[in-house]
């Protein structure tokens, strides 16, 4: 009989380390997620930061870029 063969330690460590990994990417996205929408990006862009080094260059766009909040008033439009 092949009883408990895929509930072994090995298989608790496996299915708890994939959800650590899970945890660990909403915690990094979801925050960022909010920051590029801030900035006047798209919220998915976030997800860009659980890619290796393609998340350094999306940093240095969002660092360099110029953002404006949206909400602020500018000047050379007309108020009627």
């Amino acid at each position: 009989m092949m009883n408990g063969m895929y509930m072994n330690d090995m298989a608790w460590w496996f299915s708890a380390h994939w959800l650590m990994m899970l945890l660990g990417a909403v915690v990094i996205v979801l925050p960022f997620w909010k920051i590029f929408a801030k900035a006047g990006f798209s919220g998915w862009l976030g997800l860009l930061m659980i890619v290796p080094m393609v998340n350094l260059i999306a940093l240095y766009v969002l660092a360099f870029s110029d953002c404006r909040d949206r909400n602020a008033p500018t000047s050379w439009i007309p108020v009627t």
